[in-house]
């Protein structure tokens, strides 16, 4: 569409820089808040990465006993998981509010002495690796709020801004050289007025 060199677009288009302009700090603002709350999302997800991993490492020196026809997987049930939602920097992402695993083990009597052993160490490799996913699905979530954020914040940075302020340097120096005509044609027909008296 094209631009109306109007004053009444002039006044349109000063009011939207000052829009622009008021909108932009704030999302600039909820940029930084989402790069802090992912790096710190990030940087509990490596944590718990990093104990999975140890907890797998530390399993295979169990891996030969876990070949014994032993249900272990069985005998872990997830007794409750309660996942709520969290509000961050504009996002709602969810939270582990609670997790229970609930043990069903036949007579203990009956098994090898391993059993209770292996049962935590799978215990704690269930609960890390539901950590593991939640805190994922944190990360997804921020990172696509803060590329969304970004791609406002570039728009506004790179082409709001600098569009109006350049349609209303045109509405100006248009309006300027109307004035000027309109001057020059008033010199004129002065001038022919007085010719004619």
């Amino acid at each position: 569409m094209p631009l109306k060199r109007t004053k009444s677009e002039l006044r349109v288009q000063r009011e939207s820089l000052k829009r622009f302009q008021r909108y932009l700090p704030t999302l600039q603002l909820k940029k930084q808040q989402l790069q802090s709350e992912l790096r710190q999302v990030e940087v509990q997800r490596e944590g718990v990465e990093q104990e999975l991993d140890k907890i797998q490492r530390e399993r295979q020196s169990w891996m030969v006993l876990f070949a014994e026809p032993l249900p272990l997987a069985d005998w872990l049930t997830v007794k409750r998981m309660d996942i709520g939602q969290q509000h961050i920097a504009g996002v709602d992402v969810p939270v582990l509010e609670q997790f229970e695993i609930e043990e069903i083990c036949p007579d203990r009597f009956k098994q090898p002495v391993w059993v209770d052993d292996g049962l935590a160490a799978l215990r704690l490799e269930i609960t890390y690796g539901v950590k593991l996913e939640i805190l994922r699905q944190q990360e997804a979530l921020i990172e696509a709020e803060l590329r969304t954020t970004s791609q406002r914040v570039n728009l506004f940075e790179k082409v709001k801004i600098p569009d109006a302020k350049d349609n209303i340097r045109i509405i100006r120096i248009t309006l300027g050289d109307e004035q000027v005509a309109s001057v020059a044609r008033g010199k004129l027909a002065k001038k022919k007025n007085e010719v004619a008296a």
